[in-house]
């Protein structure tokens, strides 16, 4: 789980497998109630906390490149409340990817400070609520109604 359905072991960028799996599930999801689409996101961060601690604890790696479920955890949080279309998805995978790797504050304190899956859930989660913000500021701007 962890691993993102193996998403994690890509050769090359296994975060944005990572986020790539979870925009897909953003696609599954999108029309489903708003209560479904919240409480698929907060299993999913759940699990996610307890498996990455798992994996970090078993294998005493670090926040591990194979871990993605955090990622994937992301983007459903970047899809929250956004309209349909590929132009939000895509912009969200790019801006979410970006601000992944960039860690704007408090999302590096996040991933320096607190330890165990908390840590790698909560630094990726930090950049996608920027991520969210921006495009719902987009949204506001491009259609105000």
């Amino acid at each position: 789980m962890a691993t993102g359905f193996g998403a994690g072991y890509a050769p090359a960028a296994p975060g944005t497998a990572g986020s790539l799996v979870g925009l897909i599930l953003v696609f599954l999801i999108h029309n489903r109630p708003l209560i479904f689409y919240t409480a698929v996101t907060l299993a999913i961060f759940a699990l996610g906390v307890y498996t990455a601690g798992r994996v970090e604890r078993d294998t005493g790696e670090k926040d591990s490149r194979r871990i993605v479920i955090d990622e994937i955890a992301g983007m459903l949080v970047v899809g929250f409340l956004l309209p349909s279309g590929a132009g939000y998805w895509i912009a969200g995978f790019i801006l979410f990817r970006a601000l992944d790797i960039l860690k704007p504050f408090p999302a590096r304190w996040a991933e320096r400070t607190i330890v165990g899956g908390w840590g790698i859930m909560l630094d990726d989660t930090v950049a996608a609520l920027y991520t969210n913000l921006i495009l719902q500021c987009v949204k506001a701007l491009v259609d105000p109604s």
